[in-house]
This record gives C-alpha cells, sequence and structure tokens, in this order.
C-alpha cells in the first residue's frame, strides 16, 4: 500500500486519507488502516495522522457524541509509501462523556499517540474572545500568487492558505510572534460534521509552527533548518464548514532550547470561534546553534 496518486482535485486526496479500512482484526482495539498522501519529504503530513486518529475514534462512539479535545505526541517520523495502522482503546465510557485512546503505527512501532475525548450536547454558560480586524480573504494574496508558480506542491495542498502578513515561504517579509491565515479547503466537502471534524483537525497543524519561525526571522526557505511537531492539541467549541474561510489565528509566546511553542484559535470568517490549538515543535538552524 503506497502513497495515494494525486488526483485532478487534491481535495479528493483529502477524501481518500479520510477513509479508512476497517480490516475486522480481533483484538482488545478496535484496528483501522489508512494511506497518505505523497509529501516531498516522504514524511507523514502531522494533521494528516490527527485527522486520521479523530475518524477513528469518532467511529467508535455513539453519533451523538462530538469530539470536543485531542492531545497527542508525534513519536517517529511516518512513512507515506508505508500503511498506517489505527488501534482505538475504548478506555472509558460515561453519562456525558467518552474517551478514546489511538495509536497510529508503521511497520509495529508508533508513530502518534493520543487521547481523544467527546462528549453529548450540553446546555451551559457561554463566551469567547473576539476575532481580530483583519483584510478579508478576497483582499489578501494567495499562497500561489506569493511564490508565482515556484512551488509546484502547493497546487496539490487540499488547503488554500492565504497569509494575512504575507507568507514565510522565502523569506520573512514582517517579524513579528503573531500571524493570522485565512485557511479553507479547496473545494465542497459532504455536509457531514464528522468529517469537517476531522478535516479541521487536518487543518490545525498547517501554519501552526509559522509563528515561532516567523518572531525569528526564520523562513521555510532558510538554510539548515529542520523543524518538526513534538506535540499537538486541538479543542473543538463550535461546528464549522472546513471547506469556508477559517481565521487561523496564532502566536509563538516564546522560542527556547531548539523548541517553539505556537498556540492557535480558529475562526468563521462570522467571527465564531470554533476551535484552539497549541503545539510545541522542534525548530533548529545552524544560525541559532
Amino acid at each position: 500500500m503506497s502513497a495515494i496518486d494525486i488526483p485532478n482535485d487534491p481535495v479528493d486526496v483529502l477524501r481518500a486519507v479520510l477513509d479508512l479500512e476497517r480490516p475486522g482484526a480481533r483484538t482488545g482495539e478496535e484496528i483501522f488502516v489508512g494511506r497518505s498522501h505523497p509529501m516531498p519529504s516522504g514524511r507523514v503530513f502531522g494533521g494528516q495522522v490527527v485527522a486520521q486518529c479523530v475518524v477513528a475514534a469518532t467511529a467508535t462512539v455513539d453519533a451523538d457524541r462530538a469530539p470536543h479535545s485531542l492531545h497527542g505526541y508525534f513519536l517517529r517520523p511516518g512513512d507515506v509509501d508505508e500503511p498506517i495502522t489505527l488501534a482505538v482503546e475504548r478506555i472509558h465510557d460515561g453519562r456525558s462523556f467518552a474517551r478514546r485512546r489511538v495509536q497510529a503505527y508503521q511497520r509495529g512501532e508508533p508513530i502518534f499517540s493520543a487521547i481523544a475525548s467527546f462528549q453529548d450536547h450540553d446546555p451551559g454558560m457561554e463566551h469567547q474572545m473576539p476575532m481580530p480586524e483583519v483584510p478579508a480573504p478576497e483582499e489578501v494574496a494567495s499562497a500561489e500568487e506569493e511564490l508565482g508558480g515556484a512551488f509546484a506542491l502547493l497546487r496539490h495542498n487540499p488547503i488554500e492558505a492565504r497569509h494575512v502578513h504575507g507568507g514565510i515561504y522565502l523569506e520573512v517579509p514582517d517579524a513579528r510572534a503573531t500571524q493570522a491565515s485565512w485557511l479553507r479547503i479547496r473545494s465542497r466537502l459532504d455536509d457531514d460534521p464528522a468529517l469537517h471534524r476531522a478535516a479541521l483537525a487536518y487543518m490545525s497543524d498547517f501554519t501552526i509552527q509559522e509563528p515561532t519561525l516567523r518572531a525569528n526571522g526564520v523562513s521555510w526557505r532558510t538554510k539548515g533548518l529542520r523543524s518538526a511537531s513534538l506535540d499537538h492539541a486541538i479543542w473543538w467549541h463550535r461546528d464549522a464548514r472546513a471547506d469556508e474561510w477559517l481565521l487561523y489565528v496564532a502566536e509563538s509566546p516564546t522560542s527556547r532550547g531548539g523548541r517553539g511553542m505556537n498556540t492557535g484559535r480558529i475562526y468563521t470568517r462570522g467571527g465564531e470561534l470554533v476551535a484552539s490549538v497549541a503545539q510545541e515543535i522542534m525548530a533548529r538552524t545552524p544560525a541559532f546553534s
């Protein structure tokens, strides 16, 4: 089972990686198998395996329970040409909450380990931090427009991204510890809310590393840059369509010791806060060695 071939519509790749197989293995865990989409590094995109864990865990809970949080660690780099086995353990089923442990394996070794929590819909207190005022996505240059076709890979990315303060693909136009990006899945998805929650988890790993790099004047093209996601957490607050524009507001409160901390908030275009994200990364360059 090799990496998924890139079709004309890159969103078909997203649909394919989220369409997990159930081989029917009889163990103490429920087993799912997924494939990966190509990456230039040959390593599995972190957001992909996070989203696959969400899909696998969701398949083991009652339909009226939705995920509200996932906390996980990236343990080893994944190989896009190897299948990913996802083992789900039912660790708790309460009256309002359910928890699942999910391990993603390749070649018998774990590459990602997470616990996801699900909840019934319950009424309660409600507030949110307001969305900052930024230009509309139509007023912001797309990544393809910024790069002028320099990176063909972006044409195959199911996520369309528009950086409010300019991307850091080739250089850092504005060194700051904060950034805002408009993101959406490039074409229409089905209406299933569970699919959009998984797609949001997929998107949550895209651009979240950049505030650390931007704060230190480091672009993705910086010679000798080595980076990797160490962990990932996402909290779903409200449902939203991942194929409509979402504003990803992110910041890096600190970086030290070859690591950078990043947090983010994801809003609908109408200003609803739909998710929060936190991730620590490893980021090393010769200039900071």
